[in-house]
């Protein structure tokens, strides 16, 4: 059995066209925030590519009390639902509390729920009751068969409109493994799994006050991820991610982008079609 999600006129699934959501880790200013998702909008038009646009209004996870989380709930879902209206993409931003939802559910397209927090029942049911897509990165910590009952709780409520993301495995302090056997063994759950290349090269934590990270072999998981099956990718981007204010060392350049999403369609084509 194949399962597919809706949102708005993208289609995500095993046999669907390889979808990417991309944007900043974080809203940082309209002006670099809306040049990120134009940017992006015009390349995966060109390409043909469907683009669901990321950026957080809050990242409440950061490491340290005084690195930047953002605009908020209120500036930030404002933004993202100017950027929707203005350039016709579907939006996906964090949510991080419950009285976080009801406001979110009026802009997003889909909820998304960090790693952190994939375990936290009465979180999840109430993102889910809102009906809209949820999407949840699976923790760290967890093995890919105990998404099982992150299924479950969200399927409790009746959603059924359920995306996985894997984003690596712990491997020893400040770092993360990737086994691409976890997308196959998440797919066989019925759900579509979603790749996250650039969190899957972070060092968590690995510059002490910030999460360090090895942005050069993001594209090298990403062409693997796709070679394995992932209906979706999830990069994290910014035109200069040296400067960038959260997750700059694991975020790619958006003027690298086109070769790479070149290779990935590609090789979704060989995977939907076979070689020619």
């Amino acid at each position: 059995m194949e399962n597919s999600v809706q949102i708005n006129k993208i289609k995500i699934g095993q046999k669907m066209p390889l979808a990417l959501i991309a944007g900043p880790c974080v809203i940082e200013d309209a002006e670099t925030t809306y040049k990120i998702a134009s940017y992006l909008k015009k390349l995966t038009s060109k390409i043909n590519m469907p683009l669901i646009f990321k950026a957080s209004f809050d990242k409440a996870n950061r490491s340290s009390l005084n690195s930047y989380r953002g605009p908020g709930l209120k500036d930030g879902l404002k933004l993202l639902a100017d950027i929707k209206k203005d350039l016709d993409i579907a939006v996906v931003s964090d949510i991080h509390e419950t009285n976080q939802i009801d406001a979110a559910a009026q802009v997003l397209d889909v909820l998304q729920i960090p790693a952190f927090l994939c375990r936290q029942t009465d979180f999840l049911i109430a993102a889910a009751r809102c009906g809209k897509p949820v999407n949840i990165k699976k923790g760290q910590f967890l093995a890919p068969w105990d998404a099982a009952n992150i299924i479950e709780k969200i399927q409790s409520t009746g959603n059924t409109n359920i995306l996985l993301t894997e984003r690596g495995s712990m491997f020893g302090y400040n770092n993360l493994v990737v086994d691409f056997r976890s997308i196959t063994i998440m797919q066989q759950m019925n759900i579509p799994v979603i790749f996250d290349a650039t969190h899957s090269v972070q060092l968590p934590g690995g510059q002490g006050q910030s999460s360090g990270g090895q942005r050069q072999y993001a594209p090298v998981l990403a062409r693997a991820a796709a070679a394995a099956g992932a209906d979706a990718l999830f990069l994290e981007v910014h035109p200069d991610p040296d400067k960038a204010l959260c997750d700059g060392p694991n975020s790619l350049y958006l003027d690298s982008l086109l070769p790479l999403l070149k290779q990935v369609m590609s090789i979704r084509q060989i995977i939907l079609h076979g070689a020619e």
